[in-house]
């Protein structure tokens, strides 16, 4: 006998901040009556740690400290053993989004070594012959806003053959790439903008790129394994642009991907971007600014 079992919560965009109550209701649908053996709903917040290949072996003691980490966990009893009806059916529930003893609700974040999700799932039992249900949903929890305002603090740079940190500066032709940041401190649900100016270049310019990286730290008192990967990469400028034009930085921080700048006794979560101009003969000139995000 088909019988389908669903979480809808009541807000569409699923996101919940600290305190706050999810609510929402557990979907059944059958076509005929269906006995059970109770339904349960459980809540669950988790920071998985990993380490990457080139980390693994080097520090033995990491292996205590890249355990899971429990943020929250609760679990209620949504019906006892019974009978469901015929048709549709909707249980409606309710969970306070709240943290046991000293702990902390980090912002859900989907990392590569850093991952803190959080999850509602619903298990229904049912007799040895029927197998059991379950249907597991995610939703989104977003830290605290800051009661203080960012002052946003504009970063100039400017780019020659001799403000880079390659062994190969005689060998580079010569350029002039003047531009700047509007602020380097984020407010993480507005863009990162600037703008970037060619002055003049020996070579002809292939392309100009905006590169987001996370620097994930994952490790304990004995040592920390730091990795940095890229999130996204945008194009802004293609081919040998114009000389002493202006062109627009603008950068919107994709949702999951990006968390406020974390930074605790186990992991931290940060995030630079990269100015990457390509030359023609495909030589990389990159100028990175560590940015720190928060959420007001």
């Amino acid at each position: 006998m088909s019988v389908t079992l669903d979480i809808r919560l009541k807000r569409a965009n699923k996101v919940y901040l600290e305190g706050e109550t999810v609510a929402g209701v557990i979907l059944l649908v059958c076509k005929e009556a269906l006995q059970h053996h109770g339904i349960s709903l459980s809540m669950e917040g988790v920071v998985n740690l990993q380490l990457s290949s080139k980390s693994v072996g080097v520090f033995e003691a990491f292996y205590n400290s890249v355990k899971p980490i429990q943020l929250i966990s609760s679990n209620i009893e949504v019906a006892k053993a019974g009978k469901i009806p015929g048709g549709k059916t909707e249980i409606p529930f309710e969970f306070p989004l709240h943290t046991k003893g000293n702990k902390v609700l980090y912002e859900t974040y989907h990392g590569v070594f850093v991952n803190i999700q959080y999850t509602l799932r619903c298990d229904m039992k049912r007799s040895l012959l029927a197998k059991d249900l379950s249907r597991s949903c995610e939703f989104i929890v977003h830290c605290q806003p800051q009661k203080s305002k960012v002052i946003p603090t504009p970063v100039n740079f400017t780019i020659t053959p001799d403000t880079l940190q390659s062994r190969e500066k005689n060998s580079l032709p010569k350029f002039l790439i003047r531009g700047h940041l509007d602020a380097t401190n984020c407010v993480i649900s507005l863009p990162l903008t600037g703008e970037v100016v060619v002055e003049n270049s020996d070579v002809p310019i292939k392309s100009i790129e905006l590169q987001l990286v996370r620097v994930e730290t994952c490790g304990c008192a004995e040592g920390y394994a730091r990795d940095a990967t890229e999130i996204q990469n945008i194009q802004i400028a293609e081919g040998d642009v114009c000389h002493s034009l202006a062109i627009p930085i603008y950068m919107i921080f994709p949702r999951l991907f990006t968390c406020p700048t974390l930074e605790t006794t186990n992991f931290k979560v940060e995030f630079e971007v990269n100015v990457v101009v390509v030359l023609h003969d495909d030589h990389l000139i990159t100028e990175n600014f560590p940015l720190k995000l928060c959420r007001l």
